[in-house]
């Protein structure tokens, strides 16, 4: 029998696009082209010195060992009072595991509650990831596209025409990635009452982006507007987005007592327990100083704003402006159809993304990639030098088109 080496979950799902997308970016840098990568969402500045700082104390302690599985009591207790303190939720260390970033969380919780032919609900567009993790799990991912026009956001009757028997999840992320789409509490007020009408549907919320908002307000929680879900809601969070941490890899869910448990079992026989060293690097990020979240945010706001304006000001090309996260959600539409200098039709946003790293140097991650099209995601994670020359390349190469 000529069976594949090579497992069936991992043969139906595919490599990240967006790191693709950055590993091809690179080779080409390799190769002596100038490249303005617009790809990696992880933001461009240092972990702030006294998170830096309590990682070396705790070597320098000895703290180097395994810890307790579900995270250190002093991590899980820093979580605790971060959730009441921003959040408004109230939870015990024990309802509390740490992970090995927010990416190992959803997977795990996927991987623990999943059984073959479950389906999870993911708004379109999406992370990346989200599909995958579930076909890797033997889910089926149900792909609900929320078009520009309603804020690229599920909507409560789309969510009801998605819901079947064999719901098992519905994924939020907000304010969200590509898009930095962000729900209101009215909106999770909606939701919450289709869910209602529907109990063994469980939401998993990825609140990476929470604190990257541009309105000056507290991103509102599901759970804030519909505390009755509190026994069907896994929070999904970590320190990697608002402290610069994504290389220290922490990651949380808190969440009733029977999915931890379950998660605290897998993970026993899986990732084992978060990095010591981290951990209380994530514990001095929760605890310490905050005056770097705001000054980043404020930061990634100026940018967005000039870039979203450079953006606007190209024929063919539109943004709607993001309400947080570090992207810009670019509608290109308006180039579909078109013929590059060398006389190639632009055919799809696959086509617009290839042909501005070829011809300009910029690297950028296709709509499709995100499920919806056609649209590219550029991220403002980097100088405004960068995107500055970025905006003039994709300006000058989209005038050559014909």
């Amino acid at each position: 029998m000529n069976r594949s080496r090579i497992s069936a979950r991992v043969r139906r799902i595919k490599p990240s696009p967006s790191t693709a997308a950055a590993d091809r970016a690179s080779a080409l840098k390799r190769e002596g082209k100038s490249i303005v990568s617009l790809v990696v969402g992880e933001p461009d500045f240092d972990t702030p010195a006294h998170i830096r700082a309590a990682a070396a104390r705790a070597m320098e302690k000895g703290e180097t060992r395994y810890t307790v599985l579900a995270g250190t009591l002093e991590l899980r207790q820093a979580i605790v009072a971060k959730l009441k303190r921003e959040n408004n939720l109230l939870y015990d260390p024990a309802e509390i595991v740490v992970t090995n970033g927010a990416k190992s969380a959803i997977y795990s919780a996927l991987e623990a509650t999943l059984e073959a032919g479950d389906e999870v609900i993911i708004p379109a567009p999406y992370w990346v990831s989200y599909p995958d993790m579930v076909l890797a799990c033997e889910g089926i991912p149900k792909l609900v596209a929320c078009p520009e026009s309603q804020g690229f956001k599920i909507s409560p009757a789309q969510l009801e025409a998605a819901i079947s028997e064999k719901t098992r999840w519905l994924l939020i992320n907000s304010p969200s990635n590509p898009t930095g789409a962000s729900y209101s509490a009215a909106e999770y007020r909606g939701i919450a009452d289709v869910l209602a009408r529907h109990p063994h549907v469980l939401v998993m919320t990825d609140d990476i982006y929470e604190h990257i908002r541009f309105d000056g307000e507290r991103t509102p929680h599901l759970l804030n507007a519909a505390p009755e879900l509190r026994e069907r809601v896994l929070a999904v969070n970590g320190v990697s987005k608002t402290y610069a941490m994504t290389g220290w890899r922490i990651g949380w869910i808190a969440g009733p007592a029977d999915l931890i448990g379950a998660l605290n079992t897998l993970l026993s026989q899986s990732s084992g327990n978060a990095c010591s060293i981290s951990q209380a690097a994530a514990v001095a990020a929760l605890t310490g100083e905050q005056s770097f979240v705001g000054e980043t945010v404020a930061t990634y706001r100026a940018r967005r704003d000039r870039t979203l304006a450079r953006i606007n000001a190209i024929p063919g090309l539109s943004c709607r402006p993001p309400d947080g996260a570090f992207y810009l959600y670019v509608n290109c539409a308006g180039l579909i159809g078109r013929t590059t200098p060398a006389g190639t039709r632009l055919d799809n946003d696959g086509d617009v993304v290839m042909y501005l790293l070829e011809a300009a140097g910029v690297a950028l991650v296709q709509g499709a990639a995100y499920g919806l099209s056609p649209f590219f995601r550029a991220s403002i994670a980097t100088s405004q030098t960068a995107l500055d020359e970025g905006t003039d390349r994709i300006a000058r190469a989209v005038a050559e088109l014909r």
